[in-house]
């Protein structure tokens, strides 16, 4: 006589909706799950993601995933969702919160990294590191002059932090080389970078007013879409440089098309887009913008390291230990 195996006895199953790899996935095999691991490029095609999320106890996901209230309605077993990455505005919290299901993401260990990116754009964009390189490989320099592609300096300025949890203070902290004022916008202070260097905090419409270099380091969320729209292009000095290394959409990108081509600021510098991976119109035709394909935390170390926090939330939500990094609602 056959018999079939309890429920209670099968081990967690999880889906993981792109091709995790190296230490991560090791990790995660060794671990006795059930995987099921969707091998081709993000995002996931939604009828199988629908499908993989019926049979699953766990999932592990990335930004690009749209987790909301009818993915989880399908996942009629899942217990918990791992993000890979420190933002989750594509997963609907309240309605996880409401079905029981733990959510989860990996801060802290991409905050240097992201930083750091976010300076590279900074640099390039004040010196226009890349609209020169696209000159020279166009075979189009005709050797120095003394009034060619003058950018603006960057030591002595001021740095605008619109944010400054995590990554917004990793930045800032590095700006001592460049001895920055450094003036930002928080919900509250932030004691350590006025402690530390004397960091003011403003107002939005003051900092924009004021800032040199203005940096996003903001979630997105109904209060944070389009951020910064056209009124507040409109308030920054014409020798201003933006950087986006947050979410897309928290900056209208239509209105930076427009304020860009009007030298309502000088450069811009962006990591993130409002609709991934499609940008707007004219956007690529700018001179005076540096465009980077998301890559923040894109360091080998980084990447490892996020993949295995999102891992160990996720078999310690399974087997009923708290997660090391929850999301709260």
């Amino acid at each position: 006589m056959q018999t079939t195996t309890p429920p209670s006895a099968r081990p967690p199953a999880v889906h993981v909706t792109f091709p995790l790899a190296g230490a991560p996935f090791e990790r995660l095999a060794e671990a006795g799950l059930e995987l099921d691991v969707y091998p081709g490029d993000p995002p996931e095609p939604r009828p199988r993601l629908l499908a993989a999320l019926g049979g699953c106890d766990g999932l592990l996901c990335s930004l690009f995933d749209r987790i909301d209230a009818e993915a989880l309605a399908a996942g009629t077993r899942l217990r918990v969702v791992a993000q890979f990455g420190v933002g989750y505005d594509n997963i609907d919290l309240r309605a996880a919160t409401g079905r029981g299901i733990v959510v989860t993401n990996t801060p802290d260990v991409l905050t240097d990294a992201t930083a750091e990116m976010a300076w590279a754009l900074l640099l390039a964009a004040a010196r226009r590191l890349t609209e020169g390189e696209r000159i020279l490989r166009a075979g189009q320099w005709r050797g120095w002059r003394p009034d060619q592609m003058l950018g603006v300096g960057v030591t002595g300025k001021t740095l605008g932090l619109v944010g400054a949890g995590r990554i917004g203070t990793a930045m800032a902290l590095k700006s001592r080389g460049f001895e920055m004022q450094i003036i930002y916008t928080s919900p509250r202070p932030n004691e350590r970078l006025e402690r530390e260097l004397a960091a003011r905090r403003l107002s939005l419409e003051a900092l924009l007013a004021e800032a040199d270099f203005v940096s996003l380091h903001v979630p997105l969320t109904s209060q944070t879409r389009h951020l910064i729209g056209r009124g507040e292009l409109a308030r920054l000095k014409p020798t201003a440089v933006l950087i986006n290394t947050a979410r897309g959409a928290v900056v209208d990108e239509t209105a930076l098309v427009e304020a860009l081509r009007a030298g309502q600021l000088a450069y811009a510098g962006l990591d993130v887009y409002e609709n991934e991976p499609a940008l707007a119109p004219g956007l690529v035709d700018l001179p005076n913008v540096v465009l980077a394909p998301h890559l923040g935390s894109a360091t080998r170390q980084t990447r490892e390291a996020m993949g295995l926090l999102a891992v160990e939330n996720l078999t310690r939500a399974l087997s009923g230990h708290p997660p090391l990094t929850p999301v709260r609602p």
